[in-house]
């Protein structure tokens, strides 16, 4: 297993890391993938994003809206619903705990 597994893991987690995005109110695509790469996930290409921003309207758990801009194209701003923030919290505390469960394995495995 000498493949470097961060690319599964990251799939696994984006579409709870783009309704934490969301928290601090409305934003649109590349912003979210700007604040991901802050937070040290690298940077997100929107063949990646799109379809998770597509895939969390289609569920309700975001609203979008297209703007118009004066120059430039539009954009589609996103903001996290009420059901958004209820698969949040729910599905952040199930990760949270499954990191625990991880990191106490390999702690016990003397993984430092």
């Amino acid at each position: 297993m000498s493949a470097d597994r961060r690319a599964s893991w990251f799939k696994g987690v984006l579409d709870l890391l783009v309704l934490a995005s969301l928290t601090e109110g409305e934003s649109y695509g590349y912003e979210i993938a700007k604040r991901l790469d802050a937070a040290g996930f690298g940077q997100i290409r929107g063949g990646t994003l799109y379809p998770v921003l597509n895939r969390l309207e289609e569920a309700d758990l975001v609203a979008a809206e297209f703007r118009a801009t004066e120059k430039g194209p539009g954009r589609r701003y996103y903001t996290l619903t009420p059901a958004g923030r209820q698969v949040l919290a729910e599905q952040g505390a199930l990760w949270l705990a499954f990191d625990t469960s991880v990191r106490d394995a390999l702690a016990r495995a003397g993984v430092r």
